[in-house]
């Protein structure tokens, strides 16, 4: 009996976790817009340090031990036929059928192409040198700037301030957020923990300052990778950041910066390829308990672009485990089990500073791990070898 053959759209964080944990249960076909891994997380250090973001946020698929059987496709998908049982996909490299599109069948799809945040996150089929162009030309931008005001109250906007200002102490860096502390998703033991580490950092915190949006699309949250539109690789970046004056709907004075990063939690899914009738009212897709798209006993979602619950926290909690379980079980002809969300969001909120990195638990306390530790223990031990699977040194 032949094995089954299993596509996941989307090789951001949870995709290329999910073909991980789905190689040996089928032919295993990754889908993905970016020609390497590109991962949505620690905006902050991505923004202060790129060098640090990039040795371990920033992937060759070819180094990853656990995708070794797994087929990458550089393309973006632009229709799921559940009929035929097939995904479209423009290539990257025009190659196939009428030059551009290519179709892969599939038993099982899972879609994992999360949402766009912001700049930081889009679903734009890139090469090497757009995927380069994201990474040096926000850095830039603030490195050039005298102040940074940053727009949001959740951790990408939290990690963004600490790591500029702990990057470049002599910039004015100030945050604003909406309610009388950031972090609403959080214990209130984190936020009272953050606050003073941001203050010891001099940043500036603003609450209660609520922003008008400003026209474009720049503003976002926590999301993923790939697929439903297109953007030419030498497009002018510099829309990635503004620096208009912000205006507040809570009725403060306009405020002025150099630089204004936008973080503001408002993401949009990566869905446009997906049929109408498998997305909600917001264009997120609509799964069952199982992360079974409804419907669909053949097409499973994981990750931001998974309506499980208001904050989509399969993308943080083993989703990738449980989807791969299920499919695995579905299969067999076995039962299914349901996905559990968190009450409250736990984990990293500033990222890795020079010192060290604070993990904070459920309850909200918070466990720092030294520098050293943070970058052998966590990164290269834990996250590469046994989350990962294993990834290959950098090739000279």
């Amino acid at each position: 009996m032949s094995r089954p053959r299993i596509v996941v759209v989307g090789l951001g964080d949870t995709g290329v976790l999910t073909a991980i944990a789905l190689r040996r249960h089928g032919d295993v076909v990754g889908i993905t817009a970016k020609p390497e891994f590109v991962s949505g997380q620690e905006l902050g250090l991505r923004l202060a340090r790129p060098e640090a973001w990039t040795r371990d946020y920033r992937i060759a698929y070819s180094r990853f031990r656990g995708l070794d059987r797994v087929r990458i496709v550089h393309g973006s998908a632009t229709a799921l036929d559940t009929e035929n049982r097939t995904v479209r996909v423009r290539l990257a490299d025009g190659t196939a059928g009428d030059g551009t599109v290519a179709e892969e069948p599939y038993d099982v799809v899972v879609i994992a192409t999360g949402v766009t945040n912001g700049f930081w996150r889009h679903p734009t089929l890139q090469d090497s040198r757009g995927v380069d162009a994201d990474i040096s030309l926000p850095h830039q931008h603030i490195a050039d700037a005298g102040s940074v005001a940053i727009i949001g109250g959740g951790a990408a906007a939290l990690s963004s301030a600490a790591q500029v200002a702990e990057r470049w102490p002599d910039k004015n860096v100030d945050l604003y957020f909406p309610g009388d502390r950031a972090l609403p998703h959080h214990h209130d033991l984190v936020w009272d923990r953050v606050r003073s580490r941001l203050e010891s950092l001099g940043v500036g915190l603003h609450p209660g300052h609520r922003a008008e949006l400003p026209a474009g699309d720049v503003a976002g949250g926590d999301g993923g990778d790939a697929a439903n539109h297109n953007k030419n690789d030498d497009d002018d970046d510099d829309e990635h950041l503004t620096s208009a004056p912000v205006s507040w709907t809570t009725g403060q004075a306009p405020t002025t910066a150099d630089v204004v990063i936008w973080a503001i939690g408002r993401v949009t899914p990566n869905t446009g390829w997906l049929p109408a009738e498998m997305l909600d009212d917001r264009g997120f897709v609509r799964v069952e308990p199982t992360l079974r798209v409804a419907g669909h006993s053949d097409v499973f979602a994981v990750g931001d672009v998974a309506a499980t619950d208001p904050l989509r926290t399969s993308a943080r909690n083993r989703g990738h485990l449980l989807v791969a379980r299920n499919i695995r079980a579905h299969l067999q002809g076995g039962p299914l089990r349901d996905y559990r969300p968190p009450r409250r969001r736990w984990g990293s909120v500033l990222g890795p500073l020079r010192d060290g990195l604070i993990v904070f638990t459920p309850p909200g306390r918070g466990v720092r791990v030294p520098a050293p530790a943070s970058d052998v223990v966590l990164q290269r031990l834990i996250t590469h070898q046994l989350i990962y699977g294993g990834v290959r040194k950098r090739s000279r």
